[in-house]
């Protein structure tokens, strides 16, 4: 496997604890140098302003609110990210519906392929 994601710092924005736990296991074995994560919008947004990140994991819905703030305030920084979501529908927001989208529940390859190809443009 590309080792793309060799080094990289990575923000998930993830509410659910054992899905989050479950994707930084995952980024761990592909090599990223930090995960770091947040479980709220206001979380996400602080940490956006605080630190650098090469790239982004963004839950669709967070506790019951949509992560618009967070995904316009990575878009503004130039931080390119992904979506996750478990929800089925096509609910993906204008001017952000060219982001890939990873489906709940993903599996370890569906991961690694998702990321590299958004860090690799």
């Amino acid at each position: 496997m590309d080792k793309l994601l060799s080094g990289r710092r990575l923000l998930v924005v993830e509410d659910e604890i054992l899905v989050l736990m479950m994707i930084e296991d995952m980024l761990g074995d592909l090599g990223c140098e930090s995960v770091t994560s947040a479980a709220t919008i206001a979380q996400a947004i602080a940490l956006i302003e605080a630190k650098i990140f090469d790239a982004a994991m963004l839950d669709m819905n967070l506790d019951g609110d949509d992560s618009n703030t967070v995904a316009d305030a990575l878009a503004e920084r130039g931080v390119p990210f992904i979506y996750s979501t478990g929800n089925s529908g096509r609910d993906m927001r204008e001017g952000f519906s060219n982001r890939a989208v990873l489906r709940k529940p993903f599996s370890f390859d569906e991961l690694a392929t998702k990321l590299e190809s958004l860090l690799s443009h």
